[in-house]
């Protein structure tokens, strides 16, 4: 068998490929769970703890800071395991999917967190004053006037900062999750050829793509002009 030939054969089977292709499907399907649960959890807890801190209270504040510092240091693969193995010395069980989804939910939280409150910071105190000036509450003009103006500043690095932790949606496969990585990798045992990895790889991009490009949309639609 050439080299060529060798290659082909272990990289891009089709008898593997046909016979694991459901397998895979499934991993994506899961993985595409994943991901929105990540996603639209994270971003709202985000925005929450900098709502939160737009109150101003100094020990919440204080509080707030610790908690997205401790997530933002800490590895998303670390935060996984001692939830995974630690959860259950405290007598709480959690499957893998879940420990996922917490742990990859705190990274995002506490990344969008201090994108949400770099855009609030970044609005013009005038703005707060003309708001209340017209009789707004506090949380009306937050509401109506500030955030509005920080969100659009906060997309750009929102989108990147969301595509980049989604995408660690593969450490699943460390605690048993059956999402893309995991399927490739039981499929390449199960077969004991490595084309269900290049079928992982085709799923990851084949999923990634569009969010990228559509990412890419969002940051110049929303982007300030110049």
């Amino acid at each position: 068998m050439g080299g060529l030939d060798s290659f082909l054969f272990s990289f891009f089977n089709a008898k593997v490929m046909a016979s694991y292709l459901p397998m895979i499907a499934q991993g994506l399907g899961l993985t595409v769970l994943l991901a929105l649960l990540v996603v639209v959890a994270g971003l709202a807890l985000g925005l929450a703890l900098a709502v939160l801190r737009c109150l101003g209270v100094r020990p919440l504040n204080l509080l707030i800071i610790f908690v997205v510092d401790l997530f933002r240091a800490l590895p998303p693969l670390v935060i996984l395991v001692l939830l995974f193995f630690g959860l259950p010395a405290a007598g709480i069980s959690v499957s893998g999917f879940a420990a996922t989804w917490l742990s990859l939910t705190l990274v995002l939280m506490a990344f969008s967190e201090e994108i949400y409150w770099a855009g609030i910071t970044a609005v013009p105190k005038g703005q707060w004053e003309a708001a209340r000036s017209t009789g707004l509450t506090f949380f009306q003009a937050l509401r109506m006037v500030v955030l509005p103006q920080a969100l659009r500043i906060a997309i750009p690095p929102l989108t990147n900062r969301t595509i980049a932790i989604t995408k660690g949606t593969a450490l699943g496969s460390v605690v048993g999750v059956s999402e893309i990585l995991g399927a490739a990798q039981s499929a390449m045992s199960f077969s004991a050829n490595p084309t269900p990895l290049t079928m992982g790889a085709i799923a990851y991009l084949v999923l990634f793509i569009p969010v990228v490009a559509l990412g890419r949309w969002i940051e110049t639609r929303f982007a300030w002009k110049r």
